[in-house]
């Protein structure tokens, strides 16, 4: 496979079989490249499945500017790569492999059978069909003296001189499927350069929860809130109170504030409003009525419906003098603060933050230094909340990769 002859098309290589990799294969072969995909575990798109199990949420169907802004402070990386491949260019190649979508009341976008597996079927089906060869259980392992890619796969390592070269190695998270984040130090010996990976979609903890808390009620969902963080608009949802902290998709939507305040100052915090459809001042005047000789709890629960772990909550992080005055227990009730110490760890998180900084990437996402060697996916150092994005912004990256790789081989003449 090392040796080519002349007149066999250029071989291009692709690293990783997740959506990113595959994308980056389909694009190499549609330019007329002879292509092979590399995946070191059993079967390919393996995140990309388990993704699925809860609905394969594929993308968003909110307006481009919102949508865009979910890339934070890369929106305007990702920007260049969605105006290739957005979300409604995602949809139609969807449909282009016979499967429907369908826009679920939050926005998000699913298959009409909300399964990844017959998606990615019929994904493997066509790249197949367009002479691409997928390998599994074949490890990269970096590059030898001569530039060959050397790959270890069951029967021993073999070296690989490709033409071209896509890196699609996932981010850290979740090792067990793949994104174990090994590719750092290969890259890095490089002088490629890297920013840290960190948890993202993730998981908080506190400095430590009660016992009472924790025995009764680690594992209860908060229903019916809003979580901001200090200086931000309040977002409604759901999350789950843990025996070590907090998780569940509304604190996802905020993991990068939070770590980042975690990274600067060693604590981040999220405001919890237990009332969110509720103003402050009938909250308080609510609390003022006369509960004669009823408890407080019990009060709270006849007044305003806060209960169980609400209650529980509420009482575990305000004091007894908050707690005796009306007014500033209203205050509490809409903006009580959690104070987090630390994520989860990586390999716990939806995703991962950090990865090939843009800046050692030329627009095709070639890496600087490194001719023929392109970059994409979750290894880019970018993040985005759940609910499409980050699948989207994974295709798209694909799709660039692999389209600037054939562009530039053919441009070496």
């Amino acid at each position: 496979m090392s040796d080519l002859s002349p007149a066999s098309p250029p071989l291009a290589a692709v690293i990783g079989g997740g959506p990113a990799g595959l994308m980056a294969a389909e694009a190499l072969a549609q330019a007329g490249l002879a292509v092979e995909v590399f995946d070191a575990m059993p079967s390919v798109g393996r995140k990309f499945l388990l993704a699925g199990v809860g609905g394969m949420n594929i993308t968003h169907s909110e307006p481009y500017p919102a949508f865009v802004s979910r890339y934070a402070e890369r929106r305007g990386e990702i920007a260049a790569l969605l105006r290739d491949f957005d979300a409604d260019a995602l949809r139609q190649w969807i449909h282009g492999l016979g499967i429907e979508t369908f826009v679920g009341t939050s926005g998000r976008v699913f298959p009409t059978d909300m399964k990844a597996a017959p998606l990615l079927r019929a994904w493997l089906k066509r790249l197949r069909d367009s002479g691409v060869v997928i390998h599994t259980r074949h490890r990269w392992l970096g590059w030898n003296a001569e530039g060959a890619l050397r790959i270890a796969y069951p029967q021993g390592e073999r070296l690989v001189k490709a033409a071209v070269v896509v890196l699609a190695l996932g981010g850290g998270s979740w090792a067990r499927l793949g994104s174990d984040g090994s590719w750092q130090p290969l890259l890095a010996e490089r002088a490629v350069d890297i920013s840290p990976l960190q948890p993202s979609n993730c998981g908080f903890e506190v400095a430590g929860w009660s016992a009472l808390l924790k025995d009764k009620f680690a594992g209860a969902p908060l229903k019916n809130i809003a979580l901001s963080v200090p200086g931000s608009a309040p977002r409604k949802g759901e999350f789950i109170l843990t025996a070590q902290g907090v998780e569940g998709s509304l604190v996802y939507a905020w993991s990068a504030p939070v770590r980042e305040a975690i990274n600067r100052e060693g604590h981040g915090v999220l405001l919890l409003d237990l009332l969110p459809d509720k103003p402050v001042d009938k909250i308080a005047q609510a609390l003022a009525k006369p509960r004669g000789s009823r408890s407080m709890a019990k009060h709270l629960h006849s007044q305003l419906g806060i209960d169980g772990v609400k209650a529980a909550l509420l009482r575990e992080l305000t004091d007894q003098a908050t707690f005796a005055d009306p007014d500033a227990l209203a205050r509490a009730i809409k903006a009580l603060p959690i104070t987090l110490v630390r994520t989860r760890p990586l390999d716990e998180a939806i995703s991962s933050a950090g990865g090939v900084r843009f800046e050692a990437l030329d627009e095709g996402l070639m890496v600087k230094g490194m001719p023929g060697v392109f970059c994409a996916g979750e290894m880019l150092d970018w993040e985005a909340p759940t609910g499409g994005y980050l699948l989207t912004a994974c295709f798209a990256s694909g799709l660039r990769a692999g389209r600037a790789a054939a562009d530039w081989l053919k441009s070496q003449g």
